[in-house]
């Protein structure tokens, strides 16, 4: 079956046999149009399913009122909820957001850098790919002019706004809490280390564990995507060393529901055999036995800066010279999963 011809404003033009520009006008209730021919118009309109062609539209004007949002993926609570409190704000200003995620692949984040800058949008706010390490489709987007904001990932040295929270005394607190829990032996499954989050999660717990003196061993520390696959995986791993840990820090929830999953299968009393934290605070991890001891990111919080700062660079686009850090304080949230005293 041949596509339907879509309909322009020569098609409702050439029925009502008026000029173009009077239809456009109409469209726009352009006070010198009078209301009889707005309404001939419009009545045209909608029997012809006109829908107005916003790419050439932002052509002209310079303005396409989209903002383009890319997250790793859509099923996660953290980043859905960035998303609403970020379209929340963005409304309210006369934005429309396009979503878009990159299931992990730096393929896709690049086709759809790509796509979104064909479509004119007025700026990005993206969360890395766990695959990407080279930035030149990110470097496209400033080269551009584009309004660029990261939050969650992000790397320091595309020097553009950033939003997320502490991963480093994240990974500190996490640890120190397990200590206190009486474990001596504290593996970390986290994400890829040139991911700038994952890198300071490493980081914070590497200085922690340095700090109280614990076993610092190599094996103990193990780099993954963090899918729920990997935390099976991965704790099955550990489980094979000739002395397993005590206690499992793991940088994702899916990945750490993968892992409890894992030990009860094997029949490995969590806390009391090996204690767990994930990181997320995914809502999943409230509802298991045991719950799942997590870190929370205030996505509510990422959401809505993101969409502000967003809105800074539209405002005041030349006087917006200095860059936003933003760095929020995450909260432990100690479940059953962690807790031995």
């Amino acid at each position: 079956m041949a596509n339907k011809k879509r309909t322009t404003l020569k098609d409702i033009a050439l029925r009502l046999q008026i000029s173009t520009a009077a239809v456009s006008k109409a469209l726009h209730n352009d006070a010198r149009i009078s209301s009889k021919t707005k309404e001939a118009v419009k009545k045209i309109a909608k029997e012809l399913d006109y829908q107005p062609n916003h790419l050439a539209s932002a052509l002209r004007k310079g303005k396409s009122n989209l903002v383009g949002v890319i997250v790793p993926r859509t099923n996660s609570n953290f980043f859905s909820s960035v998303i609403q409190n970020m379209e929340e704000v963005l409304n309210k200003e006369g934005y429309n957001i396009i979503i878009t995620q990159s299931n992990e692949s730096y393929q896709k984040e690049c086709e759809t850098i790509d796509t979104l800058l064909f479509t004119q949008v007025d700026g990005i706010i993206a969360s890395m790919a766990n695959e990407t390490i080279d930035l030149e489709h990110y470097e496209k987007i400033k080269s551009k002019g584009i309004p660029l904001l990261l939050f969650d990932r992000g790397e320091n040295n595309l020097n553009v706004d950033y939003i997320g929270i502490d991963d480093y005394a994240s990974s500190h607190m996490i640890v120190e809490h397990l200590i206190a829990q009486g474990c001596k032996r504290i593996a970390h499954i986290g994400g890829y280390r040139h991911t700038r989050i994952f890198n300071n999660r490493i980081k914070g717990y590497l200085d922690a564990i340095a700090k109280h003196g614990l076993p610092l061993e190599q094996e103990l520390l193990i780099e993954s995507s963090l899918s729920k696959e990997d935390g099976r995986e991965k704790m099955n791993q550990l489980l094979s060393l000739k002395q397993k840990p005590d206690a499992v820090y793991i940088a994702s929830d899916y990945a750490a529901i993968g892992a409890l999953q894992l030990l009860e299968e094997k029949n490995i009393k969590v806390p009391d055999e090996i204690a767990l934290v994930g990181f997320g605070n995914e809502p999943f991890t409230a509802m298991v036995s045991p719950a799942i001891t997590s870190v929370e990111q205030h996505s509510s919080k990422i959401g809505k800066l993101a969409a502000k700062t967003f809105l800074e660079h539209m405002r005041k686009p030349v006087l917006k010279q200095q860059l936003n850090k933003i760095i929020l304080n995450a909260e432990l949230i100690i479940r059953d999963s962690s807790k031995r005293m």
